[in-house]
């Protein structure tokens, strides 16, 4: 498990039980400028392609993988921003079982329009900064993240045109 994450992890409330998951927040430049990936789940539920860590794997790997399998989206079909990287951290109740669950977002663009949802979803869609925090609005961190990643995203182009 990485340092770092180890280092959140252990400031976590200790009766609680501790998961990590991982993803990336995708998107793609176009004519409108950027859009994001949100992928739908039923009930009014959107969210960014991401997923529980397995055993011996590193978060990285694992919004590789979790991308891969929710979008079919490969690992030469994203060009990630290796400087971006985003936590978001809450405690939860499982039953009657206490959480503490981290999930670490990346940040990387595609130039894929089409993606090959899982069968855990229900549609997917490519939306301006707007809709998808509006679209995100009960998960306040993870608009916040979009927000970040949108702003991570102009200086990258300000920088690239300088």
């Amino acid at each position: 498990m990485n340092r770092p994450i180890k280092k959140i992890i252990k400031r976590s409330p200790s009766a609680r039980k501790k998961i990590v998951s991982a993803g990336f927040v995708v998107y793609r430049k176009t004519k409108e400028g950027s859009k994001f990936l949100l992928l739908y789940r039923g009930r009014n539920t959107w969210d960014m392609p991401r997923g529980k860590m397995e055993e011996d794997e590193r978060s990285l790997q694992t919004a590789f993988r979790e991308v891969g399998e929710e979008t079919g989206l490969s690992r030469k079909d994203l060009k990630m921003q290796r400087n971006f990287k985003e936590f978001e951290k809450f405690p939860y109740n499982r039953g009657k079982e206490k959480m503490f669950k981290v999930v670490i977002f990346y940040l990387a663009e595609t130039d894929k329009e089409e993606v090959k949802i899982s069968d855990e979803h229900d549609g997917y869609g490519w939306f301006n900064l707007n809709d998808a925090r509006r679209h995100l609005s009960r998960f306040k961190v993870r608009a916040s993240i979009l927000r970040k990643a949108s702003e991570y995203i102009k200086k990258d182009e300000e920088e690239s045109k300088s």
